[in-house]
């Protein structure tokens, strides 16, 4: 068993952010995981994910702290045993991948905390996404100039510098926290731009970051969730987007910077068709109602592309020159049918009532007209008002 009290796991990380291959000593061994006496794997930690790799030809799923050692989850139990030494090496496109989001964070969150005063509370940092949450309220002005301001520091390459201070040496310089720390504290620093408590592996130059760009934000607990990419990541999404509008501008005839005009225009067209359809649907469907003959029984019509407005509309039209129940079903019989039901002499609720009953409908109303949804076929519906709504 392991003493905790004793034995920490190396952080070779902490020595070189850029450490490929290593080998150390397997000190614990349980199934598939794994406690060496040293790792250059990064495990999860202050809202990064893990490093990926091989150990001892293993795939590593996952890697965490726990009780004080970092732990390799792998994929199969290892052929090395307590005692011998393995060969590990890192995802190195994974790690500098992480690195480049890491510190364009830094210098982000850095830069709003010097020019708007907000405190970063929350950092995520997955395989999909990186996201920042600050403590005030950030526009779309302020993400911009903060945008700016920190490829400005990449443009810069500026160098970084990690340094170990505790005592009165970390309590005098100025850095960057979410948590009071008390002894031996890990700084990174990118010049003037940012100092900040950090565990985790970072660039050696800020130019190596590349870029950084804001994708989008939100607010977060009475404050700003801001979503970031930085590097090789950010590419990989301005590629995305740049084959999006171009086959976007092919397929419109236009020019890319033309694009969103022309969707502008084709929405309106479409708009505008939208609507004369609907008229002239609905003109059709009172024609339809007007041809329904007076009398005491029940009437429903079919039809799709009607919303709740025509429907209610129409139904009232019906109401005109039926005593029974009056109702119109929009939709069709793979996705079902929106409602209204309407009636004069007798409960509307009562025709909502069998048809949640008979065919898990949903909604209600009052006794003059009910509006609702039901996943049933246009036979089904017209089988209920025959044989069970019938006068």
């Amino acid at each position: 068993m392991l003493d905790s009290s004793s034995v920490k796991t190396g952080k070779i990380y902490y020595e070189d952010a850029y450490r490929v291959s290593f080998s150390a000593k397997a000190i614990h061994i349980e199934g598939r995981d794994a406690v060496l006496d040293k790792t250059a794997f990064f495990p999860e930690e202050g809202g990064q994910s893990p490093d990926r790799g091989f150990l001892g030809g293993i795939r590593v799923l996952d890697v965490k702290i726990r009780d004080g050692f970092i732990h390799h989850i792998l994929e199969k139990e290892p052929d090395f045993a307590e005692g011998e030494y393995a060969e590990g090496r890192i995802d190195w496109r994974h790690r500098f991948s992480n690195m480049q989001q890491h510190s364009g964070e830094h210098l982000f969150s850095g830069i709003i905390c010097k020019r708007f005063g907000y405190d970063n509370v929350g950092f995520h940092l997955s395989e999909k996404e990186v996201s920042v949450d600050f403590n005030g309220t950030l526009g779309e002005d302020e993400l911009l100039k903060a945008e700016a301001l920190a490829n400005e520091a990449i443009t810069a390459n500026v160098p970084s510098e990690i340094i170990f201070l505790e005592g009165q040496e970390a309590d005098q310089l100025e850095y960057r926290s979410k948590l009071s720390l008390k002894g031996s504290v890990r700084i990174v620093r990118f010049g003037d731009y940012d100092a900040c408590a950090c565990c985790a592996p970072h660039v050696r130059r800020t130019g190596e970051i590349g870029l950084l760009k804001v994708l989008s934000a939100v607010s977060w607990k009475g404050g700003t969730r801001v979503f970031i990419l930085c590097g090789r990541r950010a590419m990989e999404y301005f590629d995305q987007d740049h084959e999006i509008l171009t086959r976007t501008a092919k397929y419109l005839t236009t020019s890319r910077e033309e694009v969103y005009n022309s969707v502008l225009r084709a929405r309106k067209e479409r708009d505008n068709l939208k609507e004369a359809l609907r008229k002239r649907t609905l003109e059709l469907m009172f024609l339809k109602a007007e041809a329904v003959p007076e009398g005491s029984g029940n009437v429903i019509l079919f039809e799709s592309g009607l919303e709740g407005d025509s429907m209610r509309e129409l139904t009232n039209a019906l109401l005109l020159r039926r005593r029974g129940f009056c109702g119109v079903f929009s939709g069709n019989d793979a996705e079902g049918y929106n409602f209204v039901i309407g009636a004069r002499n007798e409960d509307a609720r009562k025709a909502a009532g069998v048809l949640k009953e008979r065919l898990n409908a949903r909604g209600g109303g009052k006794p003059e007209m009910v509006q609702g949804s039901v996943r049933a076929s246009q036979k089904e519906i017209e089988n209920i008002f025959k044989l069970c709504l019938q006068k």
